[in-house]
């Protein structure tokens, strides 16, 4: 398909996982019109020939699918409804697409305003980090109707290898809310094995070397543990952002009666990272908070 024959794109978010998603979309032929607040964060993308809005109404006007990847709920709400928001501005039948990763109830809340104005809508927030986002291997988990996930799905495979439809809208939120259990469990486990082997006096490089292929193995231990023995802490996701997912699940638990304690757990380590100045790095560096309950310092902490 030509790009003449592709529906133009909007996206809206171009920070660290954004800018290469959006960058795959470009590389696929799709004419792209593209937002941020920040505009110099737009440079990547119109770099590849993206055309730069100046505001959302503007270009919700101009596409056909629009994508957005924000920071927040907030950030959600205020992108999506008010007078220059996207639903006031986009035609009847375009398809809005939040990957945001966000509160469920607030993709159903989306999906109602749209379908009230003729505009189709997906949540579907992704997992893989900077790096799948880089590589375009994202897991990509979908919540809304089976026909316009059946429309967005060729553009769903210009950025990720797993590509799934959940169900219904907040599907997809709720899918990645499992996600984001799963993760919060693993990083504590991993900070807190190579704090035993470097308080043991071993050679990190070589346990890891021992344990990464065996029944411990997992994606958090194979791609971050390195970034950890290097003490890199550049996001591949943030702290704040994760700490902000962590809450929506916990919220959505207490809402039906779920006790997830290992998590509230993981969640107040990553609080005390805030609060010790880690909001801005990558997850990786729980190990910092978690050494400083031992009196132990990472060596070379940089934040």
């Amino acid at each position: 398909m030509s790009s003449a024959e592709k529906p133009t794109v909007g996206w809206i978010g171009t920070g660290v996982m954004g800018s290469s998603m959006c960058g795959h979309l470009l590389k696929a032929g799709y004419p792209t019109v593209a937002f941020n607040r920040t505009p110099r964060k737009l440079e990547s993308v119109v770099s590849l020939g993206a055309r730069p809005a100046k505001t959302v109404s503007e270009l919700a006007k101009q596409a056909d699918v629009i994508f957005t990847i924000v920071g927040f709920p907030s950030d959600v709400r205020e992108v999506y409804f008010g007078t220059e928001g996207i639903l006031e501005n986009a035609k009847p039948g375009t398809t809005v697409v939040d990957m945001t990763t966000s509160q469920p109830s607030l993709a159903i809340e989306i999906h109602e305003a749209a379908r009230q104005r003729k505009i189709d809508s997906l949540d579907a927030p992704v997992s893989g980090g900077d790096i799948g986002a880089k590589e375009a291997r994202l897991s990509i988990m979908v919540g809304g109707t089976a026909e316009a996930f059946d429309r967005v799905r060729p553009m769903f495979e210009c950025m990720g290898k797993t590509i799934l439809h959940q169900g219904e809208a907040g599907s997809g939120q709720h899918t990645k809310m499992v996600n984001q259990v799963l993760i919060a469990s693993y990083m504590v486990g991993v900070s807190e094995a190579l704090l035993y082997g470097y308080r043991a006096g071993l050679d990190l490089e070589k346990v890891f070397q021992s344990v990464a292929s065996g029944a411990a193995g997992s994606w958090s231990l194979t791609n971050l543990a390195p970034r950890i023995m290097k003490f890199d802490f550049a996001p591949g996701f943030f702290v704040d952002h994760f700490v902000k997912d962590m809450g929506i699940v916990l919220e959505e638990s207490r809402r039906m009666k779920l006790a997830l304690p290992g998590l509230a757990l993981a969640h107040q380590l990553y609080v005390a990272l805030q609060a010790q100045g880690g909001g801005r790095c990558g997850t990786q560096a729980l190990i910092c908070a978690l050494a400083s309950l031992s009196n132990l310092e990472w060596p070379k902490r940089s934040f």
